[in-house]
Formats: C-alpha cells, structure tokens, sequence
C-alpha cells in the first residue's frame, strides 16, 4: 500500500525551552545531521526531520518500507519519499527531548543559586538533556574518550553504515539505524574498526557488545535505567523488567555497573547515566568541566593531566549540592558556554545584537532630532507669522490713528 508524502507537524515549544541548533550539537548526541535548516537523524526504526522558529518546534517522521528495505541488502539504494506515517513521533519527540520538564524554571533555580550560572545562562538558554538509547550513548561516548565532537560525529556515522540496519534515503543521503550489540561482538569488527580509525576504542567496542550480547542478560542495561525517565515507547518494558528483578535502582548502582565494562571509566558512566538511562544527577567530568571547576568555583589545580575517581566524585558532590537533582544538567550549560565554538557564537550573537540596538537608538535619535528639527522650523514659522500679524496690526492702529489726528484738524 503506498503512504502519503510526510507532511510537517509542529509542537509549541519556545527557544527557551529548548533550541535545536546548540542541544544537537553540544555532545550529547553524534548522529545528528544538519542540511539547511533542517536536522535529521534515525530514531526507533524512522527519520526523523527537525526545524525550529522562534514559537514551534516542527517536526516529521520518515518509515522505511520494509520490503523495499530487505531488497535493498542494506545497499542504500531506495528513497523514502513515498514511504511515511506520523504514528507516534510526537509522543516520542516529547520523550527524547523530556519537555515535560519546565527548563526556564530551572534555569530561574539554578541562577538563584549559583551566581556564575546566572551570568552565563542568557546567552546560552534552551539547553535540554537527550533522552537516548542507553547502548548508542554507551557505545557513543567509548568513542569519546581522547577525541573530539567532529571526530565522535565520524565514528558514529560510520559504525551506522557499516554494521546499522539500512532504512533508506532522503535526498540522496542513506540513513542507517545504530547497530545492535550482536552486530558489533563478532571478532573481526575490531580490525575493521582499526581500519576505519578507531584505534584503540575498536577493542573496548567489541568487548563491550559482547559483554551485553553475550555475559548480561537481557535487558540488562535498561534495569540500570531511572524509573522516572523511561526510554520513548519503551515504558511498559522497563515497568515489566523492574518488577521481575524486584529491585530499583539508584543512579550510583547504575555508575558502579557502567564501571564494570570495557573501555568505561568515571566520566563515559556518568555521560551514559545522564543522556542515555536518565540520572539527572549525573555530572560527567572532563577537562572542560574540571577547568570550569577551577576557573569558577576554587577547585585547586593538579599536575596531572587524568582525573581519579575521588576527584571525579568530588567535582560531582559539589555541583550536585549546588545544583541539585538535575545538576547533570545545569553542568551541560556551562559545559556547552565553555567550548570555544559556542564560546565564540555568543560573542558574535551578542556584538550583533548590540549593533542593531546602536543602530536602532541611532535611527531614533535620527527620528526625534527631525521631529525636533521639524518642530523648530513650525515654531519659527509660527512666530515669524505672529511678528507679521503684530506689525500689520500696528501699522493699522498706527494709520488709524494718524487719520483720526488729521481729521481732528
């Protein structure tokens, strides 16, 4: 059966609450890709297509066809166009992007109570936490370790075409969804990832998926999710798998646990808690953040260029009592204000608007010192009309009386 073209929806969201073009690319998410305006990226099982104004988030979501998809053998070779439905993106979008939480009341908090916050936060406002998928951050931010965001973006994008289930194309770009763990612990992927220029993270990847495909049972990683923060459409599963275990979790169980596998450390199990199982407490700590630390809030420096455990700890306990719950995410601002391109974006932005407010008081003053001007030259003509009026009317009064004086005589 053929589906209608995708047709754009839209959500109420305000650049307040969340803004597109600084959450994608922050580093929290890596698969993301902008093309004009509009950002696109595969999400359980669909495209989705993103844009932004100032009042409304828009938003549609692409299927693939499923049997043009097993033609294709992952070869990248259908279009999209034709293949769409909008079935439950939105609630989705709702979930990915937690907008059940109110960000401006957040960011109110955590300006009244941190000083620094407050003086950054305006030119950085509309900063959520993602939402994701637990095994994608996971994998996602093993390949973080020592690189930057360019560099995680290249890594992501190619373990996607590589060893992700195809979907289709849209615009002649080929979309793949993240490979599952089983498709990334087979032995030959760490050669092909070396290949690829993944260097020494290729051993922790493929350690890692087979860790979870093979040694964990399933589902494992979604227990060490907090129950609060189901992933989208998944909740009733994550409800079902808690009270099989009879257990609940806690975001320090869930730390501990990420700790235990290959390629994780203190920081990769914290960025994991927070953007892919929930913890909003969960403060990743690295060299960006600890020079936020020092720089803002008297940390003492160190000689050493790695960070243990303890001082990891210790950076998360002062932001989590400053900050509070959501610490994790308030970090995420000032973390984002502290990378020199967003850095220099907001100076940019602020020079901007300065120049249009120099050049808007110059057209008012422009404007007024003509209505000034405009006002002399009515005040001067009206005076100019007076002096006229008083001379006629004296040389009336004076011929008047002159005419009286002769006929006197």
């Amino acid at each position: 059966m053929s589906r209608s073209a995708a047709k754009w929806q839209k959500l109420p969201v305000s650049l307040k609450e969340l803004r597109i073009d600084t959450t994608l690319r922050c580093g929290q998410s890596f698969r993301w890709r902008k093309f004009d305006d509009e950002w696109r990226c595969s999400l359980h099982g669909r495209i989705v297509s993103l844009k932004q104004d100032a009042d409304f988030l828009y938003y549609k979501a692409t299927f693939p066809d499923k049997a043009a998809v097993s033609a294709s053998k992952g070869k990248g070779s259908i279009s999209l166009e034709n293949h769409v439905v909008d079935e439950d993106t939105e609630t989705l979008l709702r979930d990915y992007f937690h907008l059940q939480l109110d960000l401006g009341k957040l960011y109110d908090q955590w300006s009244r109570d941190d000083a620094n916050f407050r003086k950054k936060a305006p030119a950085f406002c509309g900063i959520r936490i993602l939402n994701q998928d637990a095994w994608e951050a996971l994998i996602c931010f093993i390949c973080s370790s020592n690189n930057n965001i360019s560099r995680i973006s290249q890594m992501a994008q190619k373990l996607c075409i590589h060893y992700g289930p195809f979907l289709g194309t849209i615009d002649g770009e080929a979309f793949h969804d993240f490979p599952s763990p089983a498709a990334l612990a087979a032995p030959s992927v760490e050669t092909h990832l070396r290949q690829l220029g993944f260097g020494y993270r290729a051993k922790y990847i493929v350690q890692t998926a087979h860790t979870l495909s093979m040694d964990r049972p399933e589902g494992w990683l979604e227990q060490l999710r907090n129950p609060s923060c189901p992933p989208p459409g998944q909740s009733k599963l994550v409800k079902a798998q808690a009270q099989k275990d009879d257990c609940t979790p806690s975001y320090k169980t869930a730390h501990e646990q990420l700790l235990l596998l290959s390629g994780v450390g203190p920081k990769v199990a914290d960025c994991v808690a927070l953007m892919g199982l929930g913890w909003g407490e969960a403060v990743p700590v690295d060299t960006h953040v600890w020079q936020i630390a020092v720089r803002d809030y008297k940390f003492k420096k160190i000689a050493s260029k790695t960070f243990s455990k303890a001082i990891h700890d210790m950076v998360g306990d002062h932001f989590r009592s400053l900050w509070g719950p959501y610490a994790g995410w308030a970090q995420s601002v000032l973390f984002t204000a502290n990378l020199k391109a967003f850095s220099e974006e907001a100076k940019a932005e602020g020079s901007r608007e300065e120049s249009v407010k120099a050049d808007t008081e110059m057209v008012i003053q422009s404007v007024e010192e003509e209505h000034v001007a405009k006002d002399i030259v009515t005040m001067r003509k009206r005076e100019s009309a007076v002096k006229v009026e008083e001379n006629i009317n004296s040389a009336i009064a004076l011929e008047t009386h002159t005419q009286i004086k002769r006929i006197r005589k």
